[in-house]
């Protein structure tokens, strides 16, 4: 099931989980089959975990909640894209300012839920960069439990809000209305 990872290991990848990844496969099948909004509620959803795990080691740091406020704000179409943007792009640069890659790796995983407001494509980053973070946090010998354990609650959130969004009481953006529109993670898939 790591396979793939530990050879990104050995390779001394940054990123040890991607859309290949046979560990996220289930995953990304039912990412797949969602219209946007049940995206965006999982990926915000999702990254208040990562968020709360960030916030223990850097009380002080503001950017990457700064990050998920706004882009929720942006789904419900209080805020537009250039606020939502400025905010993705913050929690992405303190990734690059943490001295510890793990929690770099978590504000990372929060831009890309944040940026799934803008595009279903960015929802896997979500789980690529906080898996990664989790190996990182565990080592080589001791992430496999937590990462499994992580997958499995990304799929049934998932299925959660497969089930409520559609009865959730709330004002989306406009472009978040449109089921017409092809679900891009799965179009990326084909096209592949």
């Amino acid at each position: 099931m790591f396979s793939d990872v530990e050879a990104k290991m050995k390779k001394k990848n940054k990123l040890l989980f991607s859309r290949d990844s046979h560990c996220l496969q289930e995953l990304i099948e039912l990412i797949q089959q969602q219209n946007h909004r049940t995206l965006v509620m999982w990926a915000l959803d999702g990254a208040v975990q990562p968020l709360h795990t960030f916030e223990k080691a850097y009380p002080n740091e503001r950017r990457p909640r700064i990050c998920l406020e706004t882009c929720e704000e942006w789904a419900r179409g209080r805020v537009k894209m250039p606020a939502a943007r400025k905010a993705i792009l913050n929690s992405h640069a303190v990734a690059k300012e943490v001295e510890d890659l793990q929690y770099g790796l978590l504000c990372q995983a929060i831009g890309h839920a944040g940026a799934t407001v803008h595009v279903e494509t960015h929802a896997l980053g979500l789980p690529i960069y906080e898996l990664t973070s989790l190996v990182h946090q565990y080592g080589k010998d001791q992430y496999q439990k937590p990462v499994r354990e992580r997958i499995q609650q990304y799929y049934e959130r998932l299925q959660y809000w497969q089930k409520t969004t559609v009865t959730l009481d709330v004002n989306w953006a406009g472009f978040l209305l449109d089921d017409t529109k092809p679900n891009k993670e799965k179009r990326r898939n084909e096209s592949r």
